[in-house]
């Protein structure tokens, strides 16, 4: 009775018919340029990420403007008044137009993060990089859903 039970459950769980979204079909468009503007490391890893994520296949070509900022502040000190942690905001202005389309437009994306002070700037200075690798790769990530949502409209 148990084997026939598991075996009913078995076969009703495996005809679910769920399936499993590949991402990279979901790229229904074609990078032609990117032009960026603002801080260079930042722009460079977005810029790759987007063209890595791009479908050179797809007729649908559009051209990406960014624009990116960068703000470093002072988030905590301690009782010696000394710096213990950085805040580091990334602004990216993205503005898009599609060649075969009328689909123009823009938006912004802002992703942030904390960092520590080590006790040596080499440190420190590598704590601020992996934070900013970090962020960068988030950015890119949303301004290609966002570029997925307008050009499927």
């Amino acid at each position: 009775m148990r084997i026939i039970i598991a075996l009913f459950i078995v076969l009703i769980t495996s005809g679910c018919g769920f399936k499993v979204v590949n991402i990279a079909d979901l790229n229904n468009f074609n990078i032609a340029e990117i032009t960026t503007d603002g801080d260079k490391r930042i722009n460079y890893k977005i810029k790759n990420r987007l063209l890595f994520n791009s479908n050179n296949n797809e007729e649908n070509q559009i051209v990406v403007n960014l624009f990116t900022k960068k703000n470093k502040a002072i988030k905590e000190k301690n009782i010696k008044n000394e710096i213990t942690k950085y805040r580091l905001s990334l602004l990216v202005d993205v503005k898009f137009n599609s060649i075969n389309k009328t689909n123009e437009g823009q938006f912004s994306v802002n992703k942030g993060g904390d960092y520590n002070v080590a006790s040596q700037y080499s440190q420190t200075l590598n704590n601020e990089k992996k934070l900013i690798d970090l962020l960068a790769n988030e950015l890119a990530d949303e301004i290609l859903e966002r570029l997925r949502l307008v050009n499927d409209l």
